[in-house]
């Protein structure tokens, strides 16, 4: 298999997927073409983690769905009742991109690292698989950010991969606690300076560096959360790149 030579990740706030007209039924976004083009591959092999909803089987049956008209070879890798490949390792490294839903982040990783998933996704990263993933999905490769993991009241999480050596805001548009919260908790310490994207986001690193954020949603941004020099936060709208429908 032919690598691209480089570490992508697609953190994205929020917009993977859209309903479609039959009830139940989901289609992939325009964010999810963009990752999976990053792959360079023409039918490239889409892994699909639900982790976080404890592999919930509904959910990736409408994954399969919405993938169903593209060009794409889909698989998935579940922790319950056990893994459900021989080799969770020799999978992800045979994937081009890897898809990690939403749900809670930080149960997500404690089961990533108890199965050391963790240490085979990052091996997986610097082979060249794409990573990509939705609000868990995409916090998980970060330092930390803010989670709704252990009830309604949002908390400052920071067991991420760091990958990114960064902090991340999902949902940032969308849900009322989330900005102030990444903010103060950038200006306390508790969090490195980072990113933030609203619904409809998507992140692109490029190994370790922000590249660009691509959109599907016009009016909606990514932000760039630095520290100001007296003790609180500057945060800088980033205008992203509108995809196509």
């Amino acid at each position: 298999m032919t690598r691209t030579g480089q570490s992508h990740i697609l953190a994205i706030g929020g917009g993977s997927f859209r309903p479609t007209r039959r009830h139940g039924f989901l289609e992939a976004s325009p964010l999810l073409r963009y990752a999976l083009d990053l792959t360079g591959q023409d039918r490239p092999k889409l892994g699909l983690m639900a982790t976080a909803v404890g592999d919930d089987a509904d959910w990736l049956l409408k994954a399969y769905g919405a993938f169903a008209r593209w060009d794409v070879e889909v698989s998935h890798l579940t922790v319950f009742p056990m893994p459900n490949v021989d080799d969770p390792q020799a999978w992800m490294l045979d994937q081009d991109m890897i898809y990690v839903s939403g749900g809670s982040v930080a149960a997500l990783m404690a089961l990533w690292r108890l199965h050391g998933y963790d240490e085979m996704l990052e091996e997986a990263w610097r082979s060249g698989v794409v990573l990509s993933g939705q609000s868990a999905g995409a916090l998980c490769w970060h330092v930390g950010g803010n989670t709704d993991s252990f009830g309604p009241d949002l908390r400052v999480w920071a067991e991420g991969m760091g990958l990114l050596p960064y902090s991340c805001g999902v949902h940032y548009n969308a849900e009322p606690q989330r900005r102030p919260l990444l903010q103060a908790s950038v200006a306390s310490g508790e969090l490195p300076p980072g990113y933030a994207a609203d619904e409809g986001v998507g992140l692109h690193y490029v190994g370790t560096e922000f590249i660009q954020a691509v959109s599907v949603a016009p009016g909606a941004y990514a932000y760039r959360l630095e520290h100001d020099g007296a003790g609180s936060v500057k945060e800088v709208r980033i205008e992203p790149r509108l995809l196509a429908a």
